[in-house]
């Protein structure tokens, strides 16, 4: 579900979440992302869509404003990563 990327950013930015890592492989990386039923989207719009169904307001939020949100992982092709922490 996760490839190689999204594991390799999740890896290198989990401290932007959380305080201390919560996984050190990939594999934990990929374990702990189906847990918490993370999501990987195609555009900034669609982040912004995902947010505002799970009760975020984000009516005054563009897409500068998504790199800043904790749970959003900027995947550098396009995608982001959501962490439902």
């Amino acid at each position: 579900m996760f490839d190689d990327l999204v594991l390799e950013v999740f890896l290198r930015d989990q401290l932007k979440l959380f305080s201390e890592p919560v996984a050190e492989t990939r594999d934990e990386a990929e374990g702990f992302l189906e847990e918490v039923f993370a999501e990987v989207v195609d555009s900034p719009e669609e982040v912004l869509e995902y947010l505002d169904e799970a009760g975020m307001d984000v009516t005054d939020m563009g897409k500068d404003d998504i790199a800043e949100i904790e749970e959003v992982f900027p995947i550098g092709d396009g995608r982001y990563l959501i962490v439902n922490a």
